[in-house]
């Protein structure tokens, strides 16, 4: 009961604070009008409610167009009136403004705000140095929104000069998770600082994520069996890999195809070179024929001590030049030869 009588005193007096300056204003207004009424000769233009509510305005906003001002001088004093009450009206709520926007400043700063944003992506944990490299790297195509959620001694927003929204508390607490808008979340990393701690957070943010692609650093991938009794599709990724991370947060499921590619069996990578005889080959023909016949998928090449990944179809490709392919085999020169000197599937 104490707790909401305390509510709705702190309401009453924040209502009551912006108010006042209604209230000064209107005061003068009322009492003003008939003040100069009385001080200005009969059939005054200043002096008709017609004409008064603008000369109150211009003058108590202090801009003074000129078009209409007493003249007499109790007139001259009742303007003079009108003025100090809209300085002092005004005075009161710039500052009143300052005061909220300095107060909003500092609850962002501190982390005690609420996100209001959904798709968007959760880090939660900091470690300096590491967290900046990774928002840095997710903010860079412009198309993620973050959120830093990091624990009570992280007092300030370490990241204030970046575009990044920042919550503070207590990660396995489910209210903290909730503020950050986990529940609303494009993808949620848990990036703890170390692995039974990350295993924690990870209980939590997983009741919490719903629909969410959750993704968990660890040092030790062994422990990946321990976060798949609590869900089969939490993404685990190698702690030290912050890029890996960070492609994982951004497109889901990508880990998963870097780790099949550096897995012996099934679809692995593979270099060749292209024979001399066969002189510049275009990318196209090389993708075109080298799928078609061996199923093979080119990922890059390099020429001249250069190397580019996934060169463009027009591109053509000089004598002796290397392919870094993706397949079921590896294929010998001589296959690659006859296949694109035939072209055919």
């Amino acid at each position: 009961m104490q707790f909401y009588l305390a509510r709705l005193l702190a309401q009453i007096t924040l209502l009551a604070t912006w108010w006042t300056p209604v209230l000064v204003l209107s005061l003068v207004f009322v009492t003003s009008w008939p003040l100069m009424a009385l001080a200005e000769p009969a059939g005054s233009a200043i002096a008709d409610p017609a004409n008064y509510w603008w000369y109150f305005v211009v003058t108590a906003a202090t801009v003074g167009y000129g078009d209409l001002y007493p003249e007499s001088a109790a007139g001259h004093a009742v303007g003079v009136y009108v003025i100090v009450g809209g300085i002092a009206t005004l005075t009161t709520v710039f500052a009143r403004l300052s005061t909220s926007l300095e107060k909003a400043k500092g609850r962002r700063m501190r982390g005690v705000v609420t996100v209001e944003m959904s798709g968007h992506v959760v880090l939660l944990g900091y470690t300096p140095g590491r967290t900046e490299q990774m928002v840095d790297e997710l903010l860079a195509d412009g198309s993620s929104r973050l959120v830093l959620c990091a624990w009570d001694d992280v007092a300030t927003h370490p990241m204030s000069d970046r575009d990044v929204a920042f919550v503070r508390g207590d990660l396995t607490d489910e209210g903290v998770l909730r503020r950050a808008g986990v529940q609303r979340a494009y993808s949620v990393l848990v990036d703890a600082r170390d692995d039974n701690e990350a295993l924690t957070v990870a209980i939590t943010a997983d009741h919490v994520a719903g629909s969410a692609h959750l993704v968990v650093a660890l040092r030790d991938l062994s422990r990946v069996r321990h976060l798949r009794y609590l869900d089969e599709a939490v993404r685990c990724v190698q702690w030290h890999s912050a890029h890996m991370i960070t492609e994982e947060l951004k497109d889901p499921g990508i880990t998963e195809i870097y780790t099949q590619l550096m897995t012996h069996g099934g679809a692995d990578t593979y270099s060749v070179r292209l024979p001399e005889s066969l002189g510049p080959i275009p990318v196209d023909h090389c993708q075109t024929v080298l799928g078609r016949r061996h199923g093979a998928t080119m990922l890059a090449a390099r020429a001249d001590d250069v190397l580019t990944v996934n060169p463009g179809w027009g591109t053509e490709l000089p004598a002796g030049a290397v392919l870094y392919y993706v397949g079921s085999r590896r294929l010998t020169a001589e296959e690659v030869a006859s296949a694109l000197r035939d072209g055919t599937s």
